[in-house]
């Protein structure tokens, strides 16, 4: 049934704003870009955005995209240099990670995540 997750999309109104907000704040590279839709590698899985183009406003927030990163605190930093909203974070967690939610130009929540593999695999070992 399902093999693995192919792509994630998220709707936007300004294509050009988050496309250079994923490409320069978050270091994602551009696969591809049309008209009214961009694709971003992300460790295979893509991250997709489109315009938006319906009657009513798109729900933003949860579920959010979550994004492994190697250093939160750096990563914290160049969110707060480049004037990124920071909802929530960081913060320590049960399982052993350190998250960070924050939103995109157009109000998308996404996390970054820190992971002491070591205390993950302990806190999440079946008891």
């Amino acid at each position: 049934m399902i093999r693995r997750i192919w792509d994630i999309t998220l709707t936007v109104r300004d294509l050009k704003r988050a496309v250079e907000f994923y490409e320069n704040v978050l270091g994602l590279q551009k696969k591809y870009e049309f008209k009214d839709y961009a694709g971003f590698d992300c460790g295979g899985v893509e991250i997709g955005l489109k315009t938006w183009g319906g009657v009513e406003e798109p729900r933003k927030g949860e579920p959010c995209i979550n994004f492994l990163v190697e250093n939160i605190d750096d990563a914290h930093k160049n969110l707060q240099e480049n004037g990124v909203k920071i909802v929530e974070g960081p913060k320590e967690t049960v399982w052993g990670g350190c998250i960070l939610v924050f939103e995109d130009p157009e109000g998308n929540l996404l996390q970054l995540t820190e992971i002491d593999w070591e205390k993950y695999f302990e806190a999440c070992a079946p008891r």
